[in-house]
């Protein structure tokens, strides 16, 4: 294998007699180069575009989330509280209710979320911290209530409104004849004290308000929630935490990470990624092409030279190391040029925000060793097969 690597370094640094196989060479040398640095490029936006959507679910979601196993509703009691409040890997946890309901005013309608919460809320998550666009976040025990900007849009719904009354409708459990409307609906006037500002989808979502007025309207009992949203400390083991916390409600209630609360998004964005690798991964296939092409037009040049290597005792197990060689070296240099090149680009436009999405928003990068890992794992691989299949060609035949 010394000799056949020996060889091998000799074909690749050195300059061939034959003009054409130095052009087609090169040609293999660039598009690897190009074709590594794209590819790098390309999984750095993404990987930038999967953090940059996850930010806003990541605004309204927690850490963990319990949720009943059967139905809308399950009950905590104060011992399970108790229990949470002492687990040290949980920074804060907050009680939530939380059902679709219709909303009116002004004679305009739109059907959505009302979310109760807790006092804890606040420490729990993040979105009533950084994501008011106006006004305040609302006060425990009060009739207050934050809504979206979608549904502030919709609604043509501003700040203490006084002249016209924010209202919800909340059907009434039971099955008795419905002979008027307070048979059917549970309802109130809310007043809407901040907005809140995220993205298009989440700005439509949740009209937030006290959770012990959620229960009123839901007719829940003072521990029936629809939830528990929980915030772990930093550096946490999660899934130790996730077997303490299925100790505490004895398998009765589901609990879902951030990603499982968001599977769809999730999936989706996953499956954008394997595709976009998929066919920025067939354009290197296109283009190893040529190696393969430079690779054989090497061994009919070195045919003489190969027939005094045969003759002098070479194995031609040799002579095909000597071109897979050859080829996987030009894939590993060219692999490690493109990577530098692509990390360079991604780390300029970290650094100094080149390309913009729009005036004050760049296009989002992430720097990852994982992708660093995954393309110099498929330049390298393919290369070896492209190798592999043009050191095919020799063989005893063709030496004699």
């Amino acid at each position: 294998m010394n000799f056949s690597l020996y060889i091998a370094k000799r074909y690749l640094f050195s300059k061939s007699k034959n003009n054409a196989i130095n052009i087609i060479t090169g040609i293999a040398s660039v598009g690897i180069i190009v074709g590594t640095m794209a590819l790098f490029v390309v999984l750095s936006v993404f990987s930038g575009l999967r953090d940059f959507s996850l930010s806003f679910s990541n605004d309204f979601d927690a850490d963990l989330k319990v949720i009943p196993h059967v139905g809308k509703s399950f009950f905590i009691s104060s011992k399970q509280e108790n229990q949470l409040k002492n687990l040290k890997d949980i920074a804060s946890f907050s009680k939530v209710v939380e059902e679709r309901v219709l909303f009116f005013f002004d004679g305009k309608e739109q059907v959505t979320y009302l979310k109760g919460v807790d006092a804890n809320f606040t420490k729990t998550n993040i979105l009533s911290q950084n994501n008011i666009f106006n006004g305040q976040w609302l006060k425990p025990n009060t009739y207050q209530v934050v809504i979206g900007y979608g549904i502030s849009q919709k609604l043509s719904l501003g700040l203490f409104d006084f002249n016209n009354p924010f209202e919800v409708y909340v059907p009434r459990k039971g099955k008795a004849v419905i002979e008027s409307e307070a048979d059917a609906f549970n309802k109130t006037t809310l007043i809407p004290v901040g907005i809140y500002a995220i993205s298009e989808d989440l700005d439509s979502k949740y009209v937030f308000c006290d959770l012990a007025l959620a229960q009123q309207l839901l007719e829940f009992q003072s521990n029936q929630v629809s939830g528990v949203e929980i915030k772990l400390k930093p550096n946490v083991d999660e899934t130790n935490v996730i077997e303490k916390l299925n100790a505490i409600f004895q398998n009765k209630a589901e609990i879902k990470n951030r990603a499982q609360q968001n599977a769809t998004l999730y999936k989706m964005l996953n499956t954008e990624n394997i595709a976009v690798y998929l066919i920025f991964t067939l354009v290197i296939i296109i283009a190893l092409f040529n190696l393969i092409g430079a690779l054989i037009m090497m061994v009919l040049d070195k045919k003489s030279n190969l027939k005094t290597l045969f003759n002098l005792g070479s194995e031609i197990k040799d002579l095909k190391n000597i071109f897979l060689l050859q080829g996987t070296l030009l894939s590993i240099i060219g692999g490690i040029i493109g990577l530098c090149l692509g990390i360079i680009i991604v780390i300029i436009q970290q650094q100094y925000k080149l390309i913009m999405i729009t005036e004050s928003l760049a296009y989002p990068v992430v720097f990852t060793f994982q992708n660093v890992l995954i393309v110099f794992g498929t330049i390298v691989l393919l290369g070896f097969i492209a190798s592999l299949i043009a050191s095919s060609r020799v063989t005893k035949k063709l030496l004699d």
